[in-house]
């Protein structure tokens, strides 16, 4: 499976800051050491320019990011101090999810180990989210008319606002968003659907809303491309999540939203979102199931020939 990834997307913060920017490269060293990941699978993203981030974001708002002229109230509502490394970092991450879901349009599935800033509205940040890669993707394929439709799969365990914001008015892009009603953001924007969980939710329940919706969502948005933003989030214990989901459950949510996608023959493209585990290497760890997971079924769905080529062979 192809994978966008660059160093550049762990950019420095203030010790102490409870965003776990090393979970990116902790990440890439998992999958690569367990032979997920190849060489020949990392996609290298660019930086994007300003004219596709204003396929989506105002022109205003991208001159504050640019010159770091955000106000201290609006580096309070992001969560994350403004840097030029921050600006880069988010350009960078954007690209990424580009590049994979170009990719995912070729050969059926690919990632990004980093994106799903659901949080970015077109016209500000909010909740650690500077850029809305997602939405940025989807605007630049439809521009090149790689794509008609699309659907956002977003489980992360904050609703997704920024994304329902964008697109609220967009009949050609459906976004579905199940999320902890009573957590962030606390004023929710209207996704296509969103379905609110009750805190402590736990595997029995979690599955049976999932279940319920997601393939109702997939036969009605008839997309053309997917976007997962896989949040472990909704894990048990989580810093930010209010949700208690096991590692089991988790797992079973991964295969399940990529076996429900790829059987509707829909290209799918995997994101991490959030997750705040109680260290950064557990955090890599619990978003490195969604990637094995991804990997596991497109080695059992692809006919390999005999002899693996050396592009192939970690």
């Amino acid at each position: 499976m192809k994978c966008a990834y660059h160093p550049g997307y762990q950019a420095p913060l203030t010790p102490g800051h409870p965003f776990p920017m090393s979970k990116y490269p902790l990440l890439m060293e998992l999958l690569r050491a367990e032979e997920l990941l190849c060489e020949a699978d990392i996609l290298t993203p660019e930086p994007l320019p300003l004219e596709t981030l204003e396929r989506v974001h105002t022109a205003g708002y991208l001159e504050k990011l640019a010159t770091g002229a955000l106000s201290a109230a609006e580096q309070r509502r992001l969560g994350l101090p403004w840097s030029e490394a921050l600006w880069l970092r988010s350009r960078l991450a954007a690209g990424g999810t580009l590049l994979a879901a170009r990719a995912a349009i070729e050969e059926g599935l690919a990632g990004n180990l980093a994106g799903g800033t659901h949080h970015a509205f077109a016209d500000h940040a909010e909740g650690f989210c500077v850029l809305n890669d997602v939405a940025i993707a989807i605007a630049q394929l439809r521009e090149e008319r790689q794509v008609t439709r699309a659907v956002v799969i977003d489980l992360d365990v904050h609703q997704g606002n920024g994304t329902a914001a964008i697109f609220e008015h967009d009949a050609a892009v459906c976004t579905f968003s199940m999320h902890g009603e009573r957590n962030y953001p606390t004023e929710k924007m209207r996704s296509t659907v969103d379905v609110g969980l009750p805190d402590d939710t736990g595997d029995e329940d979690y599955r049976a809303a999932l279940e319920r919706h997601l393939p109702s969502v997939l036969d009605r948005a008839l997309p053309s491309i997917a976007f997962y933003l896989a949040g472990i989030d909704v894990l048990g214990g989580d810093r930010y999540g209010k949700l208690a989901l096991s590692e089991a459950g988790l797992r079973w949510r991964e295969q399940y939203v990529i076996e429900s996608v790829r059987a509707r023959d829909v290209p799918l493209v995997i994101l991490p979102a959030g997750g705040y585990a109680a260290t950064r290497e557990r955090t890599a760890e619990m978003h490195a199931h969604v990637y094995r997971e991804a990997v596991r079924y497109e080695r059992r769905t692809t006919i390999r020939p005999q002899t693996p080529s050396k592009s192939s062979a970690c």
